[in-house]
């Protein structure tokens, strides 16, 4: 073997055929597994229950951990971002955000993105590569390590939330893969009902994420009620229109459950989408679509340079916000994490510094009293 094999990217499966390659028994496939993902160790030297002479063999051929913390920044209100750094040099980024209540991590499916969103930092990078199974899986367990140390439980679970850099569904198989890894109640044991996947609406795999039997949330970023402005919004329209996205999305409604719902994400910008007219624009989606389990995610704008965007005004987006729940429309306020860090939504851009002028404090207070709110992995 030329390169090391990352096995925190194995399946249970995969580490079976592994050791039998190198001439060890079955059984040390659930040694190496738990070691990995319910001890959360980064190295094989750190698994002293395996015999030395396994350890050695293990080293010689595969490795636990590949992705370099290079920098670590904790905002003022408790989130912290991570950003990695792949063997071959491409930044990762993490986002650890505590509650009360429950932890949310959100991952990065992807170095960069190309999906050229205009009013997101991210796609100023561009789509460096997709990540690996093990890589997306590693993130999580980075962090985990980082706030409660290596191995500890943590004390409510931890949701997790695909909507770090990258579109999640143009890394679909790595992703879905990982997701299973996580699951393992030998493991992680991270289920489905506590992941959110966040696609701008690919469609072709929102079909077939549909179909999943085991299958995590879904949200679907939206950011404008027609084609004219989300054409130039979010440029993936051009590929699939709204009308495409909301038959996806009316069919995968179908597939619910009871007490299952999926939401839209919707990025409020100031004076772009914001107005009144926007607001019935997208209830009359919702109605003609005769969608019944949605719910609409109000993000108002996290601003950063160079993007020219800002967000509305505190009276605007309770506007918004009442105007669609009198049509019917379940509608909550993304409460901004981290924005001093770099680490809210939008502004993930590998940025190895902080910058304590992003954003109003004083306007995240009043965003704070427009009730119900919605956490990252609602």
């Amino acid at each position: 073997m030329s390169e090391k094999l990352h096995l925190t990217g194995f399946s249970k499966t995969e580490l079976a055929e592994f050791a039998e390659k190198i001439g060890e028994p079955k059984y040390r496939a659930k040694q190496i597994f738990k070691g990995l993902h319910e001890r959360r160790l980064l190295s094989f030297d750190e698994m002293t229950d395996l015999p030395k002479a396994f350890r050695e063999k293990l080293n010689e051929t595969a490795v636990a951990s590949i992705l370099k913390v290079e920098s670590r920044y904790v905002s003022e209100d408790g989130t912290r971002r991570f950003l990695m750094k792949t063997p071959d040099n491409f930044p990762v980024e993490t986002v650890f955000i505590p509650t009360e209540n429950r932890d949310t991590i959100c991952f990065s499916s992807q170095s960069g993105c190309p999906l050229k969103c205009d009013f997101c930092l991210t796609a100023k990078l561009g789509l460096l590569r997709n990540l690996t199974a093990g890589e997306i899986v590693e993130q999580i367990i980075i962090v985990l390590n980082d706030v409660y140390g290596t191995g500890a439980e943590t004390p409510h679970g931890t949701n997790l939330v695909a909507m770090g850099a990258g579109e999640p569904f143009l890394n679909f198989d790595n992703l879905i893969k990982s997701l299973e890894i996580m699951s393992d109640e030998e493991g992680l044991f991270i289920v489905p009902n506590r992941v959110t996947v966040s696609t701008a609406g690919i469609v072709p795999k929102i079909y077939e994420f549909a179909k999943l039997e085991k299958r995590p949330n879904l949200a679907i970023s939206l950011s404008a009620p027609n084609d004219e402005l989300r054409d130039k919004l979010m440029p993936i329209n051009k590929r699939w229109n709204v009308e495409e996205l909301l038959a996806a999305a009316k069919e995968f409604e179908k597939t619910l459950r009871r007490g299952e719902r999926f939401t839209f994400e919707y990025v409020l910008l100031g004076g772009v989408n914001d107005s009144e007219a926007h607001a019935r624009a997208l209830a009359n989606l919702v109605h003609k679509y005769e969608l019944q389990k949605v719910k609409i995610n109000l993000i108002p704008h996290n601003s950063a340079d160079p993007l020219e965007y800002h967000p509305p005004s505190f009276r605007q987006v309770e506007r918004f916000k009442n105007l669609l729940e009198s049509k019917g429309v379940s509608a909550y306020v993304r409460r901004a994490r981290g924005r001093d860090i770099y680490a809210a939504c939008g502004q993930l851009a590998a940025k190895d510094g902080m910058n304590k002028t992003v954003g109003s404090s004083s306007w995240q207070e009043k965003t704070d009293c427009l009730l119900p709110t919605a956490a990252a992995a609602d």
